[in-house]
């Protein structure tokens, strides 16, 4: 990991604001998405931070929604885009994992429009029978 960055778990240190506003208004999946339902979603869930290590602020996110025990859905995996390029993507999804390696899951999930590269260079790959999942969507 660089050392100009570091990722923390800690809850106390989220930039609850900050991770809003980035995703509402700049992350594809969570356009519009209400301050109080990004909240809910950060309390019921493990949340990573990219921090720079010199002044703490955040400078990513990365949200893991899971039972610790068989499953896991990985999302919101976001970077301030001053800070891209930099390898806090990469860094978010190696903590991610590195949090949930212990619970020896058997299946971690993602969705995902344009980063596949990325993922499968942690060994995300399309589902071995995509007609097993399904999904409840409301219209």
């Amino acid at each position: 990991m660089s050392t100009s960055y570091e990722i923390s778990a800690d809850p106390a240190r989220l930039d609850a604001a900050r991770v809003h506003h980035w995703l509402s208004t700049d992350a594809y999946w969570a356009l519009g998405r209400s301050r109080g339902k990004q909240d809910r979603a950060i309390a019921g869930s493990l949340n990573l931070g990219a921090y720079d290590r010199g002044t703490g602020e955040q400078l990513g996110y990365a949200r893991v929604v899971t039972d610790r025990a068989t499953f896991a859905w990985l999302c919101d995996v976001y970077v301030a885009p001053a800070a891209r390029g930099r390898g806090l993507g990469k860094a978010l999804v190696r903590a991610a994992l590195a949090e949930l390696e212990p619970y020896g899951l058997g299946r971690v999930l993602l969705a995902t429009e344009d980063a596949h590269g990325l993922y499968e260079g942690f060994g995300f790959r399309p589902p071995a029978e995509p007609g097993r999942l399904m999904a409840l969507i409301p219209e």
